[in-house]
Order: C-alpha cells, then sequence, then structure tokens
C-alpha cells in the first residue's frame, strides 16, 4: 500500500490528499465523496503523514501500514462505531504487541475509520514505489559464449527551470541639498 502524501489533519475529520505546497503551507484535497479542497497553514494546522505514523508498543512502535496491511489480512473488520472491548479484542488480534495502556479505545477507532476510508482506493491497493532489482551476472559456462545482458535506463526527465524574476535596476537618485549648519546667534 502506497501512502504516500495522504494526511490527518489536527481538528479537521477524515483524511486528506496533499495536492500541492505553497509558502503558508500545503493544499489538500479530501478522500471523501465531496472532494472539498482546504489550505492548511503550516503555522496553525498540524499534519500528520499517514506513512510516518506509529502506534504505541510495548518492545518497538508499530508502523500503521503494518497494521493496515495485517487489518487487510483480517476476515472480518469492525465497524469504527462499535463497543470498545470489541475494538480492544480485534486490536489484540491485529497487533497483539500494541501497548494497550497507552493506545485508548478513541485511537483505535481512528485507525479503524481510515482504514475504511482507503481500503477503496487505488493507491491502497498498489505496492509502494520499490528499487529496481539489480541484475545478477550469472558466471559463464566453460564452452559457452556469455550472454549479453541489457540494462534498461530509465529515461532522464528535467524539471523545467523556475523563472526568477530580477528586480528592477534603481533609478539614479538625485543628491540630498546638504544643509549648512546655523550658526548660534
Amino acid at each position: 500500500m502506497n501512502l504516500q502524501g495522504i494526511v490527518a489533519v489536527s481538528g479537521k475529520p477524515g483524511l486528506w490528499k496533499a495536492l500541492s505546497q505553497n509558502k503558508t503551507g500545503f493544499i489538500l484535497e479530501s478522500l471523501d465523496a465531496q472532494k472539498t479542497k482546504l489550505v492548511a497553514n503550516l503555522s496553525t494546522a498540524k499534519l500528520a503523514a499517514l506513512d510516518e505514523i506509529t502506534i504505541f508498543g510495548y518492545d518497538d512502535d508499530i508502523k500503521l501500514t503494518d497494521i493496515f496491511a495485517r487489518i487487510k489480512a483480517a476476515q472480518n473488520v469492525p465497524d469504527a462505531k462499535v463497543d470498545g472491548k470489541k475494538l480492544r479484542e480485534f486490536f489484540n488480534e491485529v497487533a497483539p504487541d500494541h501497548d494497550e495502556e497507552k493506545v485508548y479505545a478513541s485511537d483505535m477507532k481512528k485507525v479503524i475509520s481510515w482504514y475504511h476510508l482507503l481500503k477503496d482506493m487505488p493507491f491502497f491497493k498498489e505496492e509502494e514505489a520499490a528499487a529496481e532489482p539489480v541484475a545478477e551476472e550469472a558466471a559463464p559456462v566453460e564452452g559457452e559464449k556469455p550472454a549479453a545482458v541489457k540494462v534498461k535506463k530509465a529515461p532522464v526527465t528535467t524539471a523545467p527551470k523556475a523563472v526568477t524574476k530580477q528586480p528592477a535596476p534603481k533609478a539614479a537618485s538625485k543628491p540630498k541639498a546638504v544643509s549648512k549648519p546655523r550658526r548660534a546667534e
């Protein structure tokens, strides 16, 4: 699952996709049916990228992407509105090493609701972009010619250069008139 660019905004329900960035923050689009747009100001809003979120564990923190993969493999995923005890039981199946004292029922509800939002999205089903596998060279057998290995190069793309506006040259200013010091009388 590729959760690159999917964020949660503090104070706003649901999940958002980062479309672009401007001087003050990010331009976001909601993942729900309305597709509302929002400009999140970085000085006032807190953004949390889903691919960087972790959940408290006893030994190490558990990545949210790992929990989503385990939920995806589970047969019966409960609704986010069920009782806290049922959510705790489900979370113990999905993430048995989560810290039960630090992970609250509200956190579990949020994770389950995020999963229900994301499960039908196309980017949730695709794998993360991994590095291309390196072609291994096989040792040539005696009497055979070594096979030619074709290496496919990725096309080189160049980003358009940013056009910067040069400031206009300043006009020559007239010398200021120098006043003579007054004599004290």
